[in-house]
């Protein structure tokens, strides 16, 4: 087996916790992780791993050959990010974190633009709605929405991130129309999962209504809930660029258009010290051009 992708996985184990965990973020499958420190242990005459039913540690052997792993794999990044830094050609992997609803809507609806203008560059996406840490996960750009607590981290502001309340007409007809916020409450309402508790803040001109909803079904997917609403369960409160193809198709219908709704702030972020690549600067470029409330240029910041 390649000597350096079982390294890989062995450092990747030893940092997830588990061999499933790597192998999600590598992926391959737990199997073949496996089988890559197998190997390692083979070729090195000793164990490096200790591994039960339950839990796994690292050998005496195994604590002294993780740093020196993770010191190869450093120094084969840091060589592959010099090669491309002299020929000032976008090459190579970068690794993005994103939340699922996002990540898998709008995020990958323009990455085929961005792969036309940098062919080699390899794209991983990892969907998550946690936010997960940079350096800890060998993550190069996150996007997040919301206030970002970390100073370590670079952030470049995107667009506002616009939710809208739809709902199916068939709802609608057995359920009513609602008018004002403050009928959101005698209605069914599907929310998501990590904002099920929060209050729904609507503006129109200088009138503020804050509602605490209550949820009849709240899940964590914003897929889950669009079917939900589709098939006549409830009200939802989703992402505007989520909600306009089933609008416009006409399977939802949108409520209370003449309110908006609080906004929250969509951010890139990256670390202060990472090395400014040029595949690293021309998705941060692509990102602020294409999502950006005006364009960005890195070369100017």
């Amino acid at each position: 087996m390649d000597l350096f992708q079982s390294m890989k996985a062995f450092v990747t184990t030893v940092r997830a916790g588990s061999m499933s965990a790597a192998a999600s973020e590598l992926n391959i499958t737990p199997a073949m992780v496996g089988q890559h420190i197998a190997a390692l242990e083979f070729r090195l005459g000793t164990r490096i791993l200790n591994r039960t039913t339950r839990r796994q540690s690292l050998t005496d052997f195994g604590v002294s050959y993780l740093e020196q792993c993770k010191d190869i794999i450093e120094r084969v990044a840091l060589a592959d990010m010099e090669a491309e830094n002299q020929s000032n050609e976008a090459i190579g992997a970068l690794r993005i974190t994103a939340p699922v609803t996002f990540g898998s809507s709008l995020l990958m609806s323009i990455l085929k633009r961005y792969r036309d203008i940098n062919p080699h560059v390899t794209l991983d996406i990892v969907l998550t709605d946690r936010n997960i840490d940079l350096i800890e996960q060998g993550v190069d750009i996150a996007f997040r929405i919301g206030k970002i607590p970390d100073s370590r981290l670079i952030q470049r502001v995107l667009m506002p991130y616009k939710m809208i309340v739809c709902a199916s007409s068939t709802y609608l007809t057995d359920h009513g129309y609602p008018e004002h916020p403050n009928e959101l409450p005698n209605h069914d309402l599907l929310l998501f999962t990590p904002a099920a508790r929060a209050t729904l803040k609507f503006y129109k001109s200088d009138q503020l209504v804050e509602v605490k909803p209550k949820s009849v079904i709240s899940v964590n997917s914003g897929y889950a809930l669009i079917n939900g609403a589709k098939s006549g369960l409830g009200i939802i409160v989703q992402p505007q660029i989520l909600l306009e193809p089933k609008i416009r198709s006409g399977e939802l219908v949108q409520i209370l258009a003449d309110w908006s709704l609080q906004e929250r702030q969509l951010s890139i972020l990256y670390y202060r010290d990472q090395n400014m690549t040029p595949r690293l600067r021309s998705f941060i470029n692509f990102v602020l051009k294409e999502l950006g409330e005006e364009n960005g240029d890195l070369h100017h910041s």
